[in-house]
């Protein structure tokens, strides 16, 4: 039972970690709570079926296509819905509920209400330690943890992760400094949507996609970001991985545990933030930075 806590906390917490650093990535920057910021993660799994199993294209390439469709589509929601009204969070915040429901009605009025399947594009299985994983399960959290690192890399050591860490600290005082905010403002969008995309890219064949899916994870999402800090995306990648384990714990040893994972994850976000209010590793709020 210890490995397979151990595996599909992993599993669950690469997830959640992904998913978290994009929501962080674009709040730190642009002040920006995008609660459809999951939906983009069912959207691209979504687009991948169709074009698998309706189009009939090769996995691949549907991948491809689906995550940049994603990326661009998000792009534009930024443009067109959020950017103009982004100095005020709690139209921001109304506005993403309101385009993730009316992605996830799109999708039920097409596809219905029913849980689908997608099929793995890394067959197999592998024992480990008596622990029967799928090498899609091991292929998913690997690429996670590739994109995560070449994430900070690009963050760390290039021209434009220095701007966007520049924003994150001031946006004022970049602009002032000739940083294009503007421009920034996009990229970090594209980074975020893509990030979603990809998580629901390798993860909708190990979970049941459906319509609706989009909803539980940003609930643990949000709780990963404020558990870890608010602006700090190691922050948020460790308090992902905590409540993952959190969550696979419950299912694995409460009766009926599966139902009270969410409220479990939770609650540990509000005894973390009851002993330290800013956080595991972020700074006071009027601080917040990557």
């Amino acid at each position: 039972m210890v490995v397979d806590i151990l595996v599909n906390g992993i599993i669950l917490g690469g997830m959640y970690a992904i998913l978290a650093v994009g929501f962080a990535l674009i709040f730190s920057v642009a002040g920006i709570i995008n609660i459809a910021h999951t939906a983009f993660y069912m959207l691209s799994a979504f687009l991948i079926l169709i074009a698998t199993e309706y189009l009939h294209w090769s996995i691949f390439p549907a991948i491809i296509v689906g995550i940049l469709l994603t990326i661009i589509l998000g792009i534009l929601c930024f443009k067109i819905l959020l950017d103009r009204v982004k100095e005020h969070q709690a139209t921001v915040m109304i506005m993403s509920i309101a385009l993730a429901m009316l992605i996830q009605e799109i999708l039920l009025l097409q596809f219905g209400g029913t849980h689908r399947g997608m099929d793995p594009f890394v067959k197999g299985f592998v024992d480990i330690f008596g622990t029967r994983a799928s090498y899609q399960q091991l292929f998913a959290t690997s690429l996670i943890w590739v994109v995560l690192i070449v994430l900070w890399l690009w963050l760390s050591k290039t021209r434009m992760g220095n701007a966007i860490r520049a924003m994150s600290q001031d946006a004022e005082t970049a602009s002032l400094m000739g940083i294009d905010v503007s421009n920034v403002y996009v990229v970090v969008m594209a980074v975020s949507v893509g990030l979603a995309a990809i998580a629901g890219a390798v993860m909708g064949p190990i979970y049941m996609i459906s319509p609706l899916m989009w909803a539980p994870p940003i609930v643990v999402v949000l709780a990963s970001v404020v558990l870890g800090g608010m602006g700090s995306i190691g922050g948020a990648v460790i308090g992902a991985f905590i409540l993952g384990f959190v969550e696979t714990l419950v299912v694995f040893l409460i009766p009926g545990g599966s139902f009270m994972s969410g409220a479990a994850s939770l609650s540990v976000m509000v005894l973390v933030l009851m002993i330290k209010p800013e956080g595991l590793f972020g700074v006071f709020f009027e601080e917040e930075r990557l």
